[in-house]
Formats: structure tokens, sequence, C-alpha cells
């Protein structure tokens, strides 16, 4: 097993209706690569995932609230889709929060499908390169993203990908672009 991410830890920022294989997929790779991750989420417990947005897919338990989680224990941060995922994270000040001071502090950040939605809330994106799900393409490109149509798109501290198709070539990516970023001071 590679262990190009011991030593670091990395959140997960999810709400219920998660599309379960874009949290669990790269959670699986970070864990095989060594990092401790944490899920976070805008309440504590247990998430109510979805699988293609529409089926149960059981739950996924909650590390830490993420209105008690601090920019400064993570290395990097990864943002799962399903379309009630994101929705409910960008309508959160909390979360929205978290993810503005985790990018302004230039650590890596992974978004997969419909997650770059709370980094267009988080008014991140202007001038950035990024892909995710074609249907909110239009509101990344309102935020002031250049959005392409690519399996995974770096630009940066950015790592995207469009759907759960893209997963095996993301999660490469989200592996070795977080081996490469400083750690948490």
């Amino acid at each position: 097993m590679a262990e190009e991410l011991r030593g670091r830890t990395v959140a997960i920022l999810a709400a219920d209706g998660v599309e379960r294989v874009e949290l669990d997929l790269p959670r699986g790779a970070l864990y095989g690569a060594g990092a401790q991750v944490e899920v976070l989420s805008i309440h504590t417990g247990s998430l109510w995932a979805r699988e293609w947005d529409k089926d149960p897919s059981g739950t996924i338990t909650v590390d830490r609230d993420v209105a008690d989680a601090s920019v400064g224990d993570y290395d990097a941060l990864v943002l799962p889709g399903g379309t009630v995922n994101p929705d409910q994270l960008r309508i959160n000040p909390g979360a929205v929060e978290f993810v503005r001071a985790l990018v302004e502090s230039g650590k890596p950040v992974a978004s997969v499908c419909h997650g770059p939605w709370t980094l267009a809330e988080a008014d991140v994106i202007r001038g950035r390169r990024l892909t995710s799900w074609e249907s909110i393409r239009t509101d990344l490109r309102n935020a002031g993203a250049e959005v392409v149509d690519e399996e995974v798109c770096i630009d940066g501290q950015f790592i995207t990908s469009r759907s759960p198709f893209d997963l095996p070539a993301f999660c490469a990516a989200i592996v070795a672009q977080f081996a490469a970023a400083p750690t948490a001071a």
C-alpha cells in the first residue's frame, strides 16, 4: 500500500443527499494512500446517502459538525456531489465560510459532479478553470469560472471532475495533488 498521504488529514464536506459513490470512492483512495479522513457536515450523527440522486443508499457517519471544524486541522478538502447535498451546503453560512477559508488558505480542494455549486456560492472560482456535471455549468460560468468538459480538470489548488464515471481518474488525481501540496501548519 502506498503511503504518500501519511500524516495528512483530509476533510470531506457533505450533507444529506450526498451521492454515496462520490464520497466513498475518494475516501477509500485517500485511506489507501495513508490519509486520515474526516466527514464534516452541517449536523452531527449520520447523513442519508443516495445513488443517482434518487435511490436510498444507506447512511454515512459524520465525524464532526463543520461549525466545530478549523481549517487549520486539514490539509485538503473534498466536495462530493449529488444534487441535494451541495444545495444544502450552499445555503449553510458555516459550510460556505469553511469552504471560503480553506480556499483562501491555498490548500487543495477537490470537487466532483454537483460539488462545485458550493465553490460558486463561496465566490472562490472567478477566473478559475473547472469542470462539473453538465447541468450546473451555467451556474459556474455565472460565478466567473471557465468551464471545460474534461474527465479531470486541475487548475492550481482546484481538482474537479464531471461525474461518477470519472471517479477512477479523479481519485488518482486527488491523491497526487494532495501529496504534492504542503501539509497543514
